[in-house]
This record gives C-alpha cells, structure tokens and sequence, in this order.
C-alpha cells in the first residue's frame, strides 16, 4: 500500500504539473525548437523539473510512512543520499539547459559537474564491495568501489543517457523501459525498497510523457537526462545490478561510439520535409538514431520521427526481456 500510494502521488504530481510548467516554460521564453517539425514549433523547455518534483513527492512520502509508523528505518539514509545526488544533478542540468544552450559548456565540464553529484552515494559507502570479475571471479574491490566505481557508473549513466536524445518522447520512454526492468528485477531480488524509487520515476516518467510524445508539448532538457542516468545508476548499485544495467545501456554505448566517429561534433538530429517525413542529415551515420533511420527507410517509403522512437523502444525492450530471461 505505501509503495502504490507513493507511486501515485508521484505520477498525479508530474501530471497535474506538467500543464502548469508548459505555460510558465512559453511565458518566461523558456522554449526551443522542435527540430524535426518543418515549421520548427517553439515549445516548453526544462520539462524534467516537474518530472523531477513528482519523483520527490512519491519518495518523500514513502519516508515519511517508513519514519512516523516507527517502521525500520535503515533504508532512510541510503534513500535520502540518492535524493540528494537526484537533487544535485537535476540542479546541473538545469545549469547545462540555460548556460549550455546559450552559452555553452565545454565537453569536459560536464563529467566533472556530474561527478560533484556523486558525492552523496561515495560517502555513505553504498553497494557491495564484492564484484565478480570476468576470468577472474569474485574479488573484494574494497573502497574503490565507493570513490571509484560510484562516480563512475553515476558519471558515466547520467552523461551516458543525456546523448540518446532530441527526438520526441525518446529520453522519457526510454527512461521508464530501463528503471521499470530494474524494477522488477530488484523487486524479485527481495529489494522492494530499491524497486519502489526506480517505479516512483518510471510513472513521473510516463505521466510526463502524455505532454512529451509526438507531437511534444514540452522538452525534458538535461534537468532530466542527467537525473534518469543518475538514477539508473543508483538503483544498479543499491541492488547490486551493475551488470544488468550494462547490458540496458548497450544502445548508448553504440551512440557513444557513433558519436566518436563525428568527433562528438555532430547531432544525432534528421531532416524533416515538408510533409515531416525524416531524411539523414548527414552522409554518414553519427547517432543510433541515424542508423535506425536509414535501416527504417530501406522497410518504408517514408519514416517519421515516432518510428525512429519507436523502433529504438524496441531494441531496449528486446534488451530488457533477454536480461529478465536470463537473470
């Protein structure tokens, strides 16, 4: 019961507040171009602060349960880290929208800016020191698993996730496909605590993502990308499903790896015509999403940009069904 209560509150919350954002967003300026429309509408950026605060309300509340029903309250202090790590994060994208967007921050300051996130999670020595190794085995890591593997496994998801990007109802959707299998897994390890945060985002998520699909009212920005890392990240740990996070991850290692070979210069973003049918952009493949285009339009005569998005939902989904399967 608190865990459904939570996950509510946090999905009415994101819902209820999305609206209001959406109107404050268009008032005050806070807008961007939807690139893959032909008319390039201006929409409501920094979405992710709602997402964000129903997250909070939907944990806050479970806390709150935990602590005045004299329940045990040994989960507090590891919940109350990862939200303040949520918090910080959340604060650097924020950061990254305005600063970035107009000014710009350099490729390296965004590692280093995400790592002072990971300071919450590295001082209360969270997770288990004990990994297995490939050849090797089990090996007791010690404490470079708080001041190594934390920072960057949270470093490496939240900047990791935030290049998978641009494409209406992409960052959300994919957002809740990998925490709802984190879910359920941690769920089935005996971690229900665990599966309760990572579903308090999954259904901010899929609130936010009634106003974020095709055609998107408003854009979640780095304010979320970086916080939906961040937590993947955190819920992998705390669960000890460092593994299966890996596997969840593989389409953004192929987006790195594109985007290497751009030079981390060029955008994942396609041409809209007219009609707002996707062509490439570039002559050469410099995102997943680029690729899933240009296989897509070798099925079809003309690909838009929820196929795209859809298809990659697909190959995260076929991902999370082969690590259930096989956990």
């Amino acid at each position: 019961m608190y865990a459904l209560l939570s996950i509510a509150i946090s999905f009415l919350a994101t819902l209820l507040l999305t609206p209001y954002w959406i109107r404050r967003a268009v008032k005050a300026n806070l807008v961007g171009e939807d690139m893959h429309k032909s008319d390039r509408p201006k929409v409501a950026e920094m979405g992710g602060i709602v997402v964000i605060i129903g997250f909070l309300f939907g944990v806050l509340y479970f806390i709150a349960l935990q602590t005045f029903s004299s329940l045990s309250t040994e989960i507090t202090l590891p919940l109350l880290a990862a939200l303040t790590t949520i918090l910080i994060i959340t604060l650097i994208g924020v950061i990254d929208d305005l600063l970035g967007w107009k000014i710009g921050l350099r490729q390296w300051q965004k590692p280093f800016l995400t790592l002072i996130a990971a300071l919450p999670m590295m001082v209360i020595n969270v997770g288990r020191s004990q990994m297995i190794l490939p050849l090797i085995g089990a090996v007791d890591v010690g404490l470079l698993y708080p001041f190594l593997i934390v920072p960057i496994g949270i470093v490496g998801a939240s900047n990791g996730f935030n290049m998978l990007a641009g494409y209406n109802g992409l960052e959300a959707g994919m957002g809740a496909i990998i925490l709802s299998t984190l879910a359920y897994i941690a769920w089935q390890n005996g971690m229900g605590w665990v599966a309760l945060i990572a579903l308090c985002m999954v259904f901010s998520l899929l609130a936010f993502l009634v106003y974020n699909r095709f055609p998107a009212r408003v854009f979640p920005g780095d304010s979320l990308t970086y916080a939906v890392g961040a937590l993947i990240a955190i819920v992998a740990i705390l669960a000890d499903m460092e593994r299966v996070a890996l596997i969840l991850f593989i389409p953004y290692f192929i987006e790195f790896l594109l985007k290497l070979r751009g030079l981390m210069q060029k955008e994942s973003f396609a041409r809209p015509n007219p009609d707002n049918s996707l062509e490439m952009r570039y002559g050469q493949v410099y995102g997943l999403e680029h690729a899933v285009l240009l296989f897509l339009k070798r099925c079809k005569q003309r690909v838009f940009e929820r196929d795209v998005v859809y298809a990659i939902y697909g190959i995260e989904a076929a991902l999370a069904l082969l690590v259930i399967f096989f956990q």
